[in-house]
């Protein structure tokens, strides 16, 4: 391929489904919100350059336990003494919740299962074993070197293991979820028979649902093949009233979010993703986005973010990973205004609402209202540089120093504080506005 252009290697790795598969294009909206699983806690604390130690992971796994979370895969039991540990403490210290299911996930592979079982031994609480086999034509025949009825036969062995195991011991509290990895490279009649194959081994009934859980462990193509994929699923799964179908976007392509918002859309039960996006490569589905591009318009995530500053807090703490600034919503900048005229034009519409009082939140580049995630209009939204206005200005020292300017005076002001912060090269702080003010005019 010498002097070819370099895309000229790359071709389409997905397939599409074998029939139109588009009843989700005519919903508007996601009317509920689906279940969530965090997987936060996952083998390799997903991808973390420093892993967790088990104390950190206890914390972690209660901070997502205030948040609301009701389902929460607490890592690969096989894979770690920490995740092994982590496992038998939780249990051992009967710190789950009666209400709360716990995940463990486990390649399909029998000393693997076993092992994962005897992490769970003892666990009263509900219990969701994850198993998978990835099942992509790369996979396929780059990895395993196998066919099709090779890799079907990982499958369903695995889960019969799972059965067996089960119904030996009497976990009538366990759950099994199957996922075909790297499904977003299978072709989707293949994934399709493989997870049906599973299925008819389990035999799950609407009082004991099994989960299908559709990875798009590489994202491969643009989200609306995704929700294409998933609706098929969605469609022709066996068993679909005794079947959680659910999701678990990774975010290589950088549309993540909008993968899990298109397939719920398309027939998706659930959603498994992380807080703020972590995860191996470019990260998980943020949960976070997912559940606040819900709330802001008007449908009740069932997870609770109204302190995020303080949820950052944490995870940057345990995990040593930073929030993105311009992390949606989570970002310590995602509501600031330096410029002028947008300033001018949210100092005027935190008026009117004050006033006005209106029944729905509608202000000027504020998407929702920082309060309801733990900001504040003072520090996070106006913000104080060499490109803001009068308006900006104007509003800090009637909010901060209880000082409302005459216009002109205003305007003058403003003048003198860009050009202290613009000599300075640096955002002023309101005691640093004020003191602009008291040396000019006091």
């Amino acid at each position: 391929m010498s002097g070819m252009p370099a895309h000229t290697k790359y071709m389409r790795g997905y397939f599409l489904p074998p029939e139109p598969c588009f009843d989700w294009v005519r919903k508007d909206s996601i009317e509920r919100a689906p279940k969530w699983c965090s997987v936060d806690l996952r083998d390799g604390n997903q991808a973390l350059i420093t892993p967790m130690s088990l104390d950190e992971k206890l914390e972690f796994f209660k901070k997502l336990l205030e948040i609301g979370f009701k389902e929460i895969e607490i890592g690969f039991p096989a894979a770690s003494e920490t995740e092994y540990e982590l496992c038998r403490t939780l249990i051992e210290n009967d710190m789950i919740p009666e209400d709360v299911t716990i995940q463990v996930l486990t390649q399909a592979r029998e000393h693997i299962i076993k092992r994962t079982f005897e992490a769970l031994e003892g666990c009263t609480t509900p219990v969701i074993v994850h198993v998978y086999n990835s099942t992509s034509v790369a996979q396929r025949e780059q990895v395993f070197r196998k066919d099709k009825d090779q890799i079907e036969k990982i499958a369903t062995d695995g889960a019969k293991l799972l059965k067996t195991l089960t119904d030996e011991a009497g976990h009538e509290n366990y759950r099994f979820e199957y996922s075909p990895e790297s499904f977003t490279g299978t072709e989707p009649e293949y994934a399709l028979e493989v997870c049906n194959a599973v299925l008819d081994v389990w035999q799950p009934t609407a009082e004991r649902k099994a989960i299908i859980n559709l990875p798009a462990t590489v994202e491969m193509s643009s989200p609306h093949v995704y929700a294409q994929q998933v609706e098929y699923m969605h469609k022709h799964l066996a068993f679909r009233e005794g079947v959680e179908l659910s999701l678990h976007p990774h975010n290589d392509r950088g549309t993540g979010v909008a993968c899990a918002e298109l397939g719920v859309l398309a027939g998706a039960d659930r959603v498994e993703g992380t807080l703020f996006g972590n995860g191996e490569r470019t990260g998980n589905v943020d949960i976070i986005t997912v559940a606040m591009n819900m709330f802001a318009l008007g449908v009740d995530p069932h997870l609770d973010f109204s302190n995020l500053p303080h949820l950052v807090e944490v995870y940057e703490q345990v995990t040593r990973m930073q929030v993105n600034p311009r992390q949606p919503y989570s970002g310590s900048l995602v509501f600031a205004a330096f410029s002028g005229s947008h300033q001018d034009a949210i100092a005027k519409g935190m008026k009117y609402w004050e006033e006005n009082k209106p029944k729905h939140w509608s202000l000027p580049y504020l998407y929702i209202d920082p309060k309801d995630i733990g900001r504040t209009y003072d520090g996070d939204v106006i913000r104080i540089n060499s490109q803001s206005g009068r308006g900006g200005v104007g509003y800090i020292m009637e909010q901060q120093y209880g000082i409302s300017l005459p216009k002109k005076m205003r305007e003058d002001l403003s003048y003198r504080v860009k050009s202290v912060s613009d000599s300075g090269h640096k955002e002023l702080l309101p005691d640093e506005i004020y003191k602009v003010f008291t040396d000019t005019y006091v």
